[in-house]
């Protein structure tokens, strides 16, 4: 783990200026953040990590919470707004959504977009909330999620090699449970093996790297190695082609595609044992939090920018002296922190944050 306070990510601030209008509990506010450490403050369900929430959904075009678009909108409201802007030296780039009865509507670097990724290229971010542990203990669709997040930042192209593959993926599914022969899907084959292996090969090249930046950080969260084990959605010790030959009754049967990348996983090993049998659920967050820092630390040495940090409620699960070593990590890559917590407390922090306080949907310095 390195630390970058360097010059070219001190040319940007990620998050320089937030507007939000009726989302969630929130009527309205605007603030101007700090390009280091923020803290979000107030009493429970006083809509902290609703703001956190309307930030990661400026940046990613969705709720990180899962939670659909016609429950963001405050209660009686008729739609939710929210404008950002990035600073760059002497440039600001804007971005904005807006929701309401027309429907998503996003706007990056002052122009129209059609799609989310807009929002992401321009605002990368990350999240550590309560739930991070299901980066450990939950299934592997949120660990895939997790590697092709990094794919999508470091990997030219691999936005558009994913979208192919879930293309031919939908091509090949369609075509089996239409009851083509096992001779008609070799049609398929051909582009799905191509296709997956790019997405194969990224992905193996992502957690060799995280690997290596592992080390450190586990030794400082949690004393204890931590390593990735990457499984392609195949035996590995037989190609693409071979599985999926042996898998085509079991496809016809079942009615969709039974091995690829999207039945991929990451083993997270604890000890050289798999951390979601072996640790607690501190640990699994401990754990979880590490590869989120890796992962920021990866994509921001690659971009050459920094990377937005959302953290919710650090201490939930976690010990005093465990929040300040995460807070450190998290300080010490460089990235923009913006923090929840019950009380005004510093304390946790390196340096002090700037400050800003929710009450009665509202949020003020």
């Amino acid at each position: 783990m390195r630390c970058h306070a360097n010059e070219a990510l001190n040319k940007y601030l990620p998050l320089a200026h937030l507007k939000c209008t009726d989302f969630r509990c929130l009527e309205s506010f605007e603030i101007d953040l700090d390009s280091k450490v923020n803290l979000i403050y107030g009493k429970n369900a006083a809509g902290k990590t609703s703001v956190l929430e309307a930030i990661g959904y400026l940046g990613r075009g969705r709720s990180f919470r899962g939670a659909g678009n016609k429950e963001l909108i405050r209660h009686g409201a008729e739609e939710f707004v929210l404008v950002g802007s990035v600073e760059r030296e002497n440039t600001t780039t804007p971005l904005g959504v807006r929701n309401g009865k027309k429907g998503l509507e996003v706007r990056a670097g002052g122009e129209k977009c059609y799609s989310a990724s807009a929002l992401a290229e321009i605002l990368p971010l990350q999240i550590i909330d309560p739930d991070v542990h299901e980066l450990v203990a939950g299934g592997p669709e949120g660990r895939r999620r997790f590697i092709d997040w990094i794919a999508f930042h470091v990997e030219h192209g691999y936005a558009s090699i994913w979208k192919k593959f879930r293309r031919v993926l939908k091509q090949r599914n369609a075509a089996i449970k239409e009851g083509k022969s096992p001779d008609a899907l070799k049609t398929w084959d051909r582009e799905f093996i191509g296709v997956s292996e790019q997405v194969d090969l990224i992905r193996r090249n992502i957690v060799d790297i995280i690997n290596s930046s592992l080390e450190e950080l586990a030794d400082l969260l949690l004393e204890q190695p931590i390593e990735l084990q990457y499984l392609p959605g195949w035996q590995g010790n037989k190609s693409l082609e071979e599985a999926l030959a042996a898998a085509t009754e079991r496809d016809l049967l079942l009615g969709s595609t039974q091995v690829g990348p999207h039945r991929g996983d990451v083993d997270v090993l604890f000890k050289s044992r798999k951390a979601r049998k072996l640790v607690s659920r501190g640990q699994q967050k401990l754990v979880s939090c590490s590869l989120v820092i890796a992962a920021t630390e990866m994509v921001q040495t690659h971009l050459e920018r920094p990377v937005l940090l959302l953290v919710d409620d650090p201490a939930a699960e976690l010990d005093i002296y465990s929040v300040a070593r995460l807070m450190v990590c998290i300080e010490h890559i460089g990235c923009q922190v913006i923090a929840t917590a019950l009380d005004s407390e510093p304390q946790i922090f390196s340096s002090p944050p700037k400050m800003f306080h929710v009450e009665h949907g509202s949020l003020v310095p």
